[in-house]
This record gives C-alpha cells, structure tokens and sequence, in this order.
C-alpha cells in the first residue's frame, strides 16, 4: 500500500533523527561512563584512590594481618631479655628435739640468703635480638605481599564495577536506539506500509534489548557488593557508587623494563631473601647456643662458721660451669645449616615464580591491546555505520527485516566485545600490577 506524501516526509524525517542518534551512540557512552549515574538518593561516588584508601583503613582481613607485624615487634622485647637472677634463702641449724635435757631450738640457727646469676656468652642475646628483627622484616614483607594480593581482588572489584556500569549504559543506549526504530515501524505500520508479521518481528526483538538491560542492572549490583564488601562498608547501594576511565592506554613499557621493577619491588621476593638472610643469623646462633655459659653464684651466712669461732658472718662465692661433653647442640647447628639451604631454594623459586608472573601478565595486556587496537580505529566505526545504513536502507525498503535485525545483532555483539576487552585488557593491567608488584599501569 503507497505512503500518502505526509506520510512519506514524516517517516523520513523520523529516520533521519535515528542515524543521528546512531551517529552519537559512541560520544554518549564514553560520557556516561564518566559520570555518575543519576539517583535520586544522591550516591556517594567514589574514585580509584578513594576506594584504596578506604580498603587500606577499614578492611578487617588486612588489618588482622597487619597485627602481625605489631606481634613480631613484641618478639623483639622478649628476644633480647636477660635471664633472670635467682634469689634463694636458707636457714639451718635450728635444734628440733631435746639433747641431755637441753632445748634451745633458735640458739644455732643460721640464715644464708645467696643470689645466682647465668652469663651468656658469645652474644648469644643481640644474637636472638638480630634474630627476631630479622624476623619482623619478614612479616612487614609479608603483610605487603598480602596487600599487594588483595589490592588485585580489590581493583578486579572495582574494574568489574565499572565494567557492569559501561554494559549498563550500552544496554540503555541500545533500548533507545530501538525504540525509535520500533516507533517509526508503528508509524509506518499505520500507514500501510509493512505487514502486521514485520512489526510482531520488530516488537519481538525488543525483548533481548529488555533482557539485556535488565542482566546489566544486575551485574552492576553484584559488582557493587563484591566492592562494598571489600571495604567493609554498610552503605546500602542506592547511596554508592563508583567513577573511573574506562578506557585503555596504548602505550606499553618494554618488557623487560617490568622485570626489572618486578625484581625490585615484588615483596614476596623480598621476603625469601630477608629468610635466607635470617637463616644465617639463626645459624650464627645455634653455634653460640652450643658454648659454655656460667652461673655466679654469692652468699651471706650468719652463725655459719665451724672452722673460725669469730666467723659469725662470712661470705662465700661459686662458680658453675656445665660441662659440655654429651649436649653441644649438634642438632641445632645441623638444621639451621640445612635451613640455609632450603631457604635459598625457596628464594631462587620465588623469584622464578616472579618473573613467570610479569611474563604471563604481559602477554595477557599485550594480547588485549592487540584486540583493542582495531576495534577502537575501525570496528567501532564500521558497527555503527552497517547498522545505520541498513536501517536507512530497511526503512525505506531496500533491505529486507532479516538483514535489519542481523545488522542490529551485529552491531550489539562489537559494542559489547568491545566492552568486555576494556574490562579484560583493565583487569590483566591489574595483574601485571600485581606481578610487578606495584602500580605501573592505571
């Protein structure tokens, strides 16, 4: 049936205003991106450094861990204490039965308070003191490698938030797009221009717009609780949000310039190394634990003297040295020595296991760039330029509906491949960050 010609201008000037809105899907997906999502509660937005900053303070599973830095600094105190004197009191000589008619139980009692000290010889406590420093060392790398761990599980988090908020838009945009193309196909429905099967067609296919959008809310609420959880927040997630470039840097470093930093940086490597390190001092040790130590011994006695009858108070002194001849701590020597070893196999490993690390990560980025790259500089373009075409074309009857939903589909499957790579390339730049351990790539 023909259009009647104000029919005709205002079919076309209806899709005018489509390939227009086509032609400005990209600009205004990138925008909101950007920005916050309007909500009526008014959400707290935050960025990047805000959400590290706050997981670094409120996040109970990191602070527990950090409470074992405060324990091996306690550890210190106790390593480098003094044995204690010893302090002991004797009395004798105190007459408990009658002899020859005789009592006087107190007449010869004597008292001999003594006091007895154990020298440590051969340093052996700024030894243990060297040891347990060594040892918090230790735990402050540690603690960093947990950190660094879930500084990942954090911007995977944060990443995937912005991911979700990206498909969300997209699916927003794409439900618009087709509700003006389903409109004009009402229109033109009305107007005799397509057959009731073509517009059920049409109407039908709205139904994966609807799904699509409605997935993206969801995705975008799991992201935020996976986020909020993290960061030990109670905000409900009406009141939060998060803000961030979605987007992808082309710019890449040298390979072997993130060993290196890797090398340098990685505190789990740090941590095998101050071991082998504190292995030694364990071993210089148990090689002091095996000398001789003395014990000073000195005494008062009152009333003690059988030898001189004047002798009333004397004072007597002693000295106490274990003969080492079964015990020399052999067993002690012998594992801190092969202590020694097993740690610089363990250092050797980690830092094999660093360099793996930086290697697997930087394939993954540089395979994601080498996706992007095309897509930003041709696919985009060409997706948005197929589909406003053959909805021009479809609307005006020179394609057929199939074509029109295929072109639809299509152009659906770049904007969210393309979107998804953002994410994987975004998250693979976290990895890499975690393998170097320390943020080289935004």
């Amino acid at each position: 049936m023909a259009l009647s010609k104000p029919g005709i201008l205002r079919w076309c000037c209806q899709a005018l205003v489509v390939v227009g809105a086509g032609a400005g899907l990209a600009a205004a997906q990138s925008a909101s991106q950007a920005a916050p999502m309007p909500n009526s509660a008014a959400p707290q937005v935050w960025t990047w450094e805000q959400v590290k900053d706050r997981f670094q303070l409120d996040n109970p599973t990191l602070l527990a861990d950090k409470l074992n830095i405060d324990e091996s600094r306690a550890q210190e105190i106790t390593a480098f204490l003094r044995p204690n004197p010893n302090f002991t009191l004797s009395v004798d000589g105190t007459q408990i039965s009658p002899d020859q008619g005789v009592w006087r139980p107190f007449a010869g009692t004597f008292e001999s308070p003594s006091i007895s000290f154990l020298q440590e010889r051969r340093h052996k406590r700024q030894l243990r003191l060297e040891s347990a420093k060594k040892a918090t060392l230790i735990a402050i790398s540690t603690h960093a490698d947990v950190q660094r761990t879930m500084m990942f599980t954090l911007r995977s988090a944060f990443v995937s938030a912005l991911e979700a908020k990206a498909v969300l838009q997209l699916a927003k945009d794409n439900i618009a797009y087709y509700d003006h193309v389903l409109q004009i196909g009402r229109d033109r429905f009305s107007a005799g221009d397509i057959a009731q099967i073509d517009l059920d067609r049409l109407e039908l296919q709205r139904v994966q717009y609807e799904s699509d959008l409605q997935s993206a809310e969801e995705n975008l609420e799991d992201a935020k609780i996976q986020l909020r959880t993290l960061l030990n927040s109670r905000t409900s997630l009406e009141e939060f949000d998060v803000v961030g470039a979605y987007d992808f840097n082309d710019q890449l470093m040298p390979h072997d310039e993130f060993r290196k930093i890797a090398l340098d940086s990685r505190p789990d490597l740090k941590a095998a190394v101050q071991s082998v390190d504190k292995a030694r001092t364990d071993h210089t040790l148990a090689m002091a634990n095996g000398s001789t130590d003395p014990t000073w011994s000195a005494w008062y006695t009152h009333n003690s003297s059988n030898n001189n009858p004047f002798g009333i108070n004397t004072l007597g002194v002693s000295a106490s040295f274990p003969l080492r001849i079964f015990d020399r701590n052999q067993g002690e020597k012998l594992r801190t020595q092969i202590d020694i070893n097993r740690n610089e196999r363990l250092r050797d490993a980690a830092e094999a296991g660093v360099l793996s690390d930086v290697d697997s990560s930087y394939a993954s980025v540089a395979s994601d760039l080498a996706l992007l790259r095309p897509y930003k500089a041709k696919y985009l373009q060409q997706a948005v330029r197929v589909r406003d075409t053959i909805t021009f074309s479809y609307q005006h009857g020179g394609a057929s509906l199939l074509d029109f939903l295929n072109a639809q589909a299509e152009y659906r499957s770049v904007e969210l491949n393309y979107v998804n790579l953002v994410g994987s390339y975004l998250t693979a730049a976290a990895q890499l960050n975690q393998a170097v351990g320390r943020e080289v790539m935004q």
